[in-house]
């Protein structure tokens, strides 16, 4: 049986971890986008045969680049984390969460590497045909490595396709499509990959609005600006769907981190909207410090009940509904939750016992018991919530959910307008004449790196205590190591990370002053 490990352990893990993740998203969005943005660009070349679009396509590819080479470097930390710190989970969960990880490294990492060689060595070697095949794949493969990482993270959140086998207490992957294709894991691979568009058309067209300042290269800007505005701007349509999507699954499946993203403590039909709001420092309930009040808010009527399930009237569960109940609309309380995941683990625990006393009669009938689908439906789904007490311990941090998930709306929705007035004004032929513009496009290329971070402390903050979902807790899922070892490790990736991301950006802002080869 898995142990509880102690506080302090499992809060570095979680620190590393986060630290790890989020240094590695500041790299990987830029990849996401712009391999595209470079594939349009010598789809153009190609085409029209002119060399200026050779050289801008040059361009934009030294400094893919250097980005590609330094997110590497963080990723393959990330999922050797998964062993060092987190090998509870990995025993508990490692035959689902094993195969999408292996298929992204034979397949989308070899692929995007393979055809990235030929994309910056292939120049002149190749044919021309040749040489856009394999800046497409380089594309094609660069978020096809992102969808087996993203569908791994959907299944944390939304466990399918499984079956538990009481022998080995492990999860074992009974439907390899659903786990593909469940809601949750889509939802996710196309806002991810979707945002990443978003940043990298913000990235291009903020660097081509510094040239336009400068007065230099105003032909690659002012090309670079039209694709990009283009790209961005059917991107960020397309990301709010996606968001849109993504939010009505998390309403079903995912209810206590929905309540938190929008702050609501008390359910209630017709909910509404809070666009904009401020939590006060009071407790209104004073059993559970998470739990704030808003001491100003801006509230869209009924929209909340119309986001989550497409009825303006529909009810919408608040956290105290999920944690003490709502017999009306059929939320169970929390301590009954909490009770039925205690008998699951202890079911479990007699069996292993009896297996161990060599009593197969009655290892063979807690086997059946276990794996009976009124025994799976009615306790094990809860299994997680056993090892809790407290049933205020379920709650996320709902103020860190709410800003974060507002901040991330607010700047998709600035994004928009940024691509619309972009290609407005280089459509128009003014776009040089605006400067306060273009130092606003400088300036939006920061936000887009915060709108993406905004977005994952959503994902993964509003669903603790879990690290998959109702089945296992973040504090269950931690490696038994020393404190010491993990508070080392994180401060000198801290330190790495750190340098490297000062080393990018210190090359970044080399190329981009010395600019095209003419």
């Amino acid at each position: 049986m898995i142990e509880i490990a102690d506080v302090s352990l499992v809060d570095w893990s979680r620190a590393q971890f986060a630290l790890t993740a989020m240094y590695h998203w500041i790299f990987v969005p830029l990849t996401l986008g712009i391999t595209f943005i470079i594939a349009f660009m010598e789809t153009l070349y190609v085409k029209t045969g002119k060399e200026e679009w050779k050289k801008i396509t040059k361009f934009w590819m030294t400094l893919f680049g250097i980005n590609f080479a330094i997110g590497v470097a963080t990723g393959i930390i990330l999922e050797f984390e998964f062993g060092t710190n987190w090998s509870n989970y990995s025993w508990f969960v490692g035959d689902i969460f094993g195969a999408p990880l292996a298929i992204e490294g034979i397949l989308a990492f070899f692929m995007e590497s393979t055809f990235i060689a030929i994309m910056f060595f292939g120049w002149n070697k190749v044919s021309k045909k040749t040489h856009l095949l394999a800046t497409w794949l380089t594309a094609i493969g660069a978020n096809l490595s992102a969808l087996w990482i993203l569908v791994a993270n959907g299944w944390m959140q939304k466990p399918v396709g499984m079956i538990f086998n009481p022998e080995t207490a492990r999860n074992e992957m009974d439907n390899f499509w659903e786990v593909l294709f469940s809601q949750t894991a889509v939802d996710k691979w196309l806002h991810a990959t979707s945002s990443g568009f978003v940043l990298a058309s913000v990235f291009v067209i903020g660097i081509s609005a510094w040239y336009l300042l400068k007065n230099r290269e105003i032909m690659l800007a002012k090309k670079s600006i039209l694709v990009a505005a283009v790209f961005g701007l059917i991107s960020s349509v397309y990301l709010v769907m996606t968001g849109d999507n993504s939010t009505r699954t998390i309403a079903n499946d995912q209810n206590m981190k929905f309540a938190a993203l929008e702050g609501l403590y008390n359910g209630s039909e017709g909910a509404g909207l809070v666009a904009i709001g401020v939590f006060t420092e009071s407790e209104t309930d004073p059993q559970n410090e998470n739990l704030k009040d808003f001491s100003m808010k801006l509230e869209i009527p009924n929209f909340l009940s119309y986001m989550a399930f497409l009825d303006w009237n529909a009810f919408v569960p608040g956290i105290n509904d999920l944690i003490n109940g709502n017999e009306k609309y059929g939320y169970m309380p929390a301590t009954e939750k909490i009770e039925r995941g205690k008998v699951a683990i202890q079911k479990l625990g007699e069996f292993k016992n009896a297996k161990k006393a060599g009593n197969d009669q009655l290892a063979n009938a807690l086997k059946t018991e276990l794996t009976s689908a009124g025994f799976q439906e009615d306790y094990f789904k809860y299994f997680g919530y056993g090892y809790f007490d407290d049933p205020q311990d379920l709650v996320p941090n709902v103020p860190l959910t709410f800003y974060s998930f507002h901040v991330m709306v607010l700047l998709g929705f600035f994004f928009i307008l940024l691509f619309v007035l972009s290609l407005l004004y280089i459509v128009k032929g003014t776009f040089d004449k605006k400067r306060w513009f273009m130092r606003l496009a400088i300036i939006a290329i920061p936000l887009a790196y915060i709108a993406g971070q905004a977005g994952w402390i959503v994902a993964e903050v509003g669903r603790q205590p879990w690290v998959v979902q109702d089945l296992m807790p973040t504090m269950a899922a931690v490696t038994r190591i020393s404190a010491g070892s993990v508070q080392t490790t994180f401060w000198l990736f801290a330190v790495l990370f750190t340098v490297l991301l000062i080393a990018e950006l210190k090359i970044m802002f080399r190329q981009i002053k010395i600019g095209p080869k003419h």
